[in-house]
């Protein structure tokens, strides 16, 4: 059996004033074309399909169109939720598109029988098990317990998750056994797990509960398909256990990663081959960093990669002469005539006190109150323990607002 793995499509995603509409359409096409040439069987979205719980109309359009085409082109979709998904939202619809070929597993209910999914080859025979786990939500499997600390809170979630994999996982091999034996067994996940490389576009999902889970903790699926994480990377170098990344960079620090979906074969035995498909890139987003002089050359490289039709969006990270104030003037000057787009400066020095009001005052929009937190937190001399006790009471605070507002 052939699958798809991808995830964190974000679909939706107002990025510094620009849609990404244009790239998540020639992506979607780009993806049909890989169903078709490669008779894939099915096509895994491990979570964040969309990029808020309320996605604004054109993404909504593009969700649909890609799923009636996925119909006409043989293959089956499974859809799991992520923590940027509205579970109201990818529910809605979830019987109507069970009639095309598609199943939505928007978040953790009440029988986790609903998460046990048999995947067909293009025949019609079963191919696999899935156990099709969502983004878990604390509330979802854990009651809060008054007088818990912050590390017991998160050993408990750990806890929760894992017999939650382990049930799925148990009634995959009952369902496995009740269809003849010999189908591989898949799972998914949208999480973070430890040693996770992440990006500034994933925000921690477990603030105040579970920062990573442990990759011991998961069932001996054949495949483990991961989604949250936008770097695609093995999972403590293990073939099985796999991120996929984001289809496109969805910020600064993504746009020198090698977008990619996988190609996962398998067979009786389990896992046969994992191939990664690079996705290619539908616009160019670089991040240049130098003084004014060093950004000069570096713009005019960038500008290389674009056209009139398709700039170049840019991030200028201005360093030693960060601290004078017609800055925007300046860089605009640098890329008068050019096909490059600035789409953010950053300040890369001055004091730090400063740095920080600036920085909040030109990206608060794109901050967590954890990324609040950790900036001025970096402005403290403070000894290992401290920072770990700071961090402690910080999560458990947020935690004890996120449980008084469910």
């Amino acid at each position: 059996m052939r699958l798809l793995h991808t995830s964190d499509w974000h679909l939706g995603q107002h990025f510094m004033g620009k849609t990404r509409e244009a790239e998540h359409r020639a992506f979607l096409a780009w993806l049909l074309e890989q169903v078709r040439e490669r008779e894939v069987d099915a096509v895994l979205v491990a979570g964040d399909v969309f990029d808020t719980g309320a996605p604004p109309s054109y993404a909504r359009e593009l969700y649909n169109h890609f799923i009636v085409e996925l119909r006409q082109a043989g293959a089956e979709l499974v859809i799991l939720g992520g923590n940027h998904d509205s579970v109201a939202t990818l529910g809605e619809s979830r019987t109507l598109l069970a009639e095309l070929g598609t199943r939505v597993i928007p978040g953790v209910g009440s029988d986790p029988g609903d998460q046990l999914l048999v995947l067909h080859r293009r025949d019609g025979a079963p191919g696999a098990i899935l156990c099709a786990i969502p983004f878990i939500r604390p509330r979802d499997v854990l009651q809060s317990q008054a007088g818990q600390s912050a590390q017991d809170k998160q050993q408990s979630l750990q806890q929760a998750i894992q017999d939650h994999y382990r049930t799925l996982y148990q009634l995959a091999e009952t369902r496995r056994d009740e269809l003849g034996g010999g189908l591989p067994i898949v799972a998914t996940g949208h999480l973070t797990t430890v040693g996770a490389s992440a990006s500034e576009s994933v925000r921690e999902i477990y603030v105040g509960a579970l920062e990573a889970f442990p990759t011991n903790a998961f069932p001996p699926a054949a495949y483990i398909a991961l989604g949250h994480i936008h770097r695609p990377q093995k999972v403590g170098g293990l073939e099985h256990i796999r991120y996929c990344g984001s289809p496109i960079p969805l910020s600064f620090d993504e746009a020198r990663q090698d977008k990619e979906v996988l190609l996962v074969e398998l067979d009786a035995g389990g896992l046969r081959a994992v191939t990664p498909l690079a996705v290619p890139c539908f616009q160019p987003l670089l991040s240049v960093a130098g003084s004014l002089e060093q950004l000069a050359g570096a713009i005019a490289e960038a500008a290389a990669q674009g056209s009139a039709e398709r700039p170049v969006w840019l991030e200028a990270r201005v360093s030693g002469d960060d601290y004078l104030s017609d800055l925007q003037a300046r860089i605009a000057a640098l890329c008068e005539g050019l096909p490059v787009e600035v789409l953010r400066i950053r300040r890369e020095r001055g004091t730090a006190q400063a740095g920080l009001q600036r920085q909040a005052q030109e990206t608060l929009d794109e901050l967590s109150p954890g990324d609040v937190f950790e900036q001025r937190l970096a402005l403290e001399e403070l000894e290992a323990d401290q920072r770990q006790r700071l961090h402690g009471l910080h999560r458990q605070i947020l935690d004890e607002l996120r449980e008084g507002g469910a």
